[in-house]
């Protein structure tokens, strides 16, 4: 694995991490964090399986990824933010347009993009072997 990839992927596992510690310990202040009202116990049990899960679940695959050198990880983090940018993207056609949305998202973009490429770095594989697998795949 290319050791700056695996520096940018540690990186970006920390902040990740912290927001999940965050959310399993304090859901109370990262409910006010994300602009969330949870209502009793129900709801903070929903801040901290939800939004510590998917953080701190994902900085836990990149750590895996960093470890293992298996580009899967990396991709199942791309996975996990994608859907995160699909709710944002459906909440800014639905439930409007609200400037505090945009960080997050740049962020959610940010961590996919770069998980995609840790991905194709760690997998070795040139365009050609790629562009051929996916004729494979496609039935080409």
């Amino acid at each position: 694995m290319d050791t700056t990839m695996q520096i940018i992927a540690a990186v970006l596992a920390v902040p990740l991490a912290a927001l999940g510690l965050r959310s399993l310990l304090l859901p109370g202040q990262m409910a006010d964090a994300v602009g969330l009202s949870p209502n009793g116990v129900p709801g903070l049990s929903e801040v901290r399986s939800v939004l510590g899960g998917l953080l701190a679940g994902s900085a836990a695959l990149i750590v895996v990824g960093v470890v293992a050198t298996e580009p899967v990880w990396f991709l199942a983090v791309a996975v996990l933010m994608g859907v995160a940018i699909l709710g944002r993207l459906i909440s800014l056609a639905v439930d409007g347009f609200d400037r505090t949305v945009v960080p997050p998202l740049v962020i959610e973009i940010v961590v996919a993009a770069v998980m995609i490429a840790a991905a194709g770095v760690i997998d070795g594989a040139t365009p050609r072997d790629r562009r051929q697998a996916l004729e494979v795949a496609i039935g080409g």
